[in-house]
């Protein structure tokens, strides 16, 4: 190649290869595939430059969401809202019920006018604790329901000094009364009979409650105070 041009003969084969390595020396090209419709020996063609190369991804073929398609998915999330707002209704039909309060015997946590759902079937599956504020119908008049806070149970000692209350022998911790809402009645040494709970308001000082009316029966408690939901700031669980 002393001009520069290309020679397309292909150089005699290194006799120290093996012989199924060599490449035939009487031509310059490779001869055609039997069943190949190709013209030009392949070979023959220019040399390809690897850096020159532009490599195209391999894709997945997208397939076309059709009108039916689209029509479905919007049926299935149609039909799932729907069942998901009739089990809601039934939820809170039968197992909630809401209430609003009225007064201002249990501030802090429940204000006047506030809306609040009760739980009908807690009682049913669990026990009556100190703490729970439930919802029970006034002994004086079952027509009238009261909201209060449960503050001893059946066979309970209780005992109130100057507005501290003893349970059991034991003065007992009340978060949920703050400072200013405790007054200084007195109430003289009782035990709880089977069945009766004793109720107290938070807001101790205008609270009418188990200190007036005595203790209330179980068959009068009726629901247990879970969630408040209006108005939205007052929003939350009920502890």
């Amino acid at each position: 190649m002393e001009n520069g041009s290309i020679n397309p003969r292909i150089p005699d084969p290194d006799p120290s290869l093996p012989p199924t390595l060599r490449l035939p020396t009487d031509t310059g090209a490779m001869s055609k595939p039997k069943g190949s419709t190709a013209e030009t020996p392949f070979l023959n063609k220019a040399p390809i430059d690897p850096e020159t190369l532009e490599w195209t991804p391999l894709t997945r073929a997208e397939t076309p969401v059709t009108a039916e398609k689209q029509s479905a998915g919007i049926i299935l999330w149609v039909r799932d809202l729907a069942v998901a707002a009739v089990a809601s209704a039934l939820i809170i039909t039968f197992l909630y019920q809401p209430v609003r309060v009225e007064g201002t015997s249990m501030l802090p946590r429940l204000e006047d006018s506030d809306r609040l759902f009760i739980n009908k079937f807690a009682y049913h599956f669990q026990a009556i604790n100190r703490g729970d504020v439930v919802v029970f119908h006034y002994p004086r008049d079952p027509e009238k329901s009261y909201i209060k806070r449960v503050i001893a149970l059946p066979g309970d000692q209780l005992r109130v000094d100057h507005g501290r209350v003893f349970v059991n022998g034991k003065a007992i911790r009340e978060p949920y009364v703050p400072p200013d809402y405790r007054d200084n009645r007195s109430v003289a040494e009782i035990t709880l009979p089977p069945g009766e709970y004793y109720m107290m308001g938070d807001h101790r000082s205008i609270s009418s409650d188990s200190r007036d009316f005595g203790p209330v029966e179980r068959s009068l408690i009726y629901g247990k105070a879970v969630f408040i939901y209006w108005p939205a700031r007052d929003a939350g669980v009920v502890h």
